[in-house]
């Protein structure tokens, strides 16, 4: 991201997401300032900066990984507080939502922070607080982002950031999102199954099967499906409980080294969620969507948007689609042999795009740093 875009997206505040004046959204705070009418003039800019950009060098850029659903952890937020600006989103956010999401991300309880319609908004705002920290200790790597990418929710954050969406539209359309999928989750006994394999694993034989086991239980029409790749021979599989179950029973037979139940409530990113689609589609055709000003990747296709045509058709079908976490950081990480790897920050709660990255590109992974979220770490901020 150019250093004007950052300084009008980042340094202008966060507040301009609100200024949307669809009934769906909130009204602005006293004196919020338009984003978007400051992107546009921003980039009226002298060409100089822009020559200066062109001639960065790869090892100057930055990657954002936004995580998704799963990740929520009470606390979260935390060690966010004492920052710029971040107060503020999380008031925007009350305003959106109808109730108070800081204090849930602090206080939970878990199983109340676990529950879809609310997790899937917490980690969204907490993420983009952590970008808001980043930004202050670090402005260079707001400036100098040439990509994001955002797990699932994340996608949502990843897009904000870049500017395609504003803050409280994105926020929003996650809210309908989280309802919607939460509705899906409770129609059926589903959920989903992290399984780390091997070269020999046989996924496609492990989820036909558990179909056909379903169906001896009288289940009509289950589903037991990939529904992320995330690194070599580790996949997440979702699908009735039944045939989750059967797996995690059956393990040995398909050489899988090791299965665990997410903290999720559903099988995402499978059929069993169509009747979020809809919702999902309808707000998204209430948004203003943009190009975004730095690379996003969709979690659909693993490639980067193009048009804002793209991302609404793409989000939607983004929660009955698995998600191509493998194959996106093959695409954002691919470079020549000798080419230096850009510094890559996890912004939002935990690790676990790190520990992904790790499996898909060791060498990019020795430039990953993550920024804490949880209890104020002075030493992690100085690192950082």
């Amino acid at each position: 991201m150019n250093f004007w875009v950052a300084r009008a997206a980042w340094a202008c505040g966060w507040r301009a997401g609100c200024l949307r004046s669809a009934s769906n959204f909130p009204l602005p705070p006293p004196g919020a300032v338009d984003v978007a009418e400051l992107l546009r003039d921003a980039t009226a800019a002298e060409e100089g900066p822009r020559e200066a950009a062109a001639r960065r060098l790869p090892g100057q850029c930055s990657v954002l990984l936004f995580p998704g659903q799963g990740s929520q952890v009470v606390g979260m937020g935390r060690g966010l507080l004492r920052y710029p600006r971040v107060r503020e989103l999380y008031a925007a956010a009350r305003r959106v939502l109808g109730y108070d999401l800081l204090e849930l991300s602090l206080q939970g309880p878990q199983e109340d922070l676990d529950r879809t319609v609310h997790c899937q908004p917490a980690v969204f705002v907490a993420s983009l607080a952590a970008v808001e920290k980043l930004h202050h200790l670090q402005p260079a790597v707001i400036e100098n982002c040439v990509a994001a990418a955002g797990f699932s929710v994340g996608e949502f954050a990843a897009l904000v950031f870049a500017g395609a969406m504003e803050f409280c539209e994105g926020l929003y359309a996650v809210k309908i999102r989280a309802e919607a999928m939460q509705e899906a989750s409770d129609a059926v006994p589903s959920g989903m199954l992290s399984v780390l394999g091997q070269p020999q694993s046989k996924f496609s034989d492990a989820c036909r099967e558990a179909q056909e086991h379903c169906r001896t239980l009288g289940i009509e029409n289950p589903v037991c499906e990939v529904a992320n790749y995330l690194f070599p021979d580790c996949r997440v599989i979702s699908g009735h409980l039944e045939a989750l179950l059967y797996l995690q029973r059956n393990s040995f037979k398909y050489h899988f080294r090791r299965t665990k139940m997410l903290p999720v409530s559903g099988a995402f990113h499978t059929r069993l969620m169509e009747r979020a689609l809809e919702p999902l589609a309808q707000a998204l055709k209430e948004i203003d969507l943009k190009k975004p000003l730095v690379s996003v990747h969709s979690n659909v296709t693993g490639n980067k948007y193009m048009h804002p045509k793209h991302i609404r058709q793409l989000l939607a079908q983004q929660v009955v689609s698995p998600v191509k976490w493998e194959q996106t950081m093959h695409a954002i990480y691919q470079r020549k042999k000798g080419t230096s790897f850009p510094r890559t920050f996890e912004v939002g709660p935990g690790k676990q795009l790190g520990t992904i990255l790790k499996s898909c590109n060791l060498q990019a992974w020795k430039s990953y740093s993550y920024v804490e979220v949880l209890e104020t770490d002075e030493d992690a901020d100085q690192n950082l």
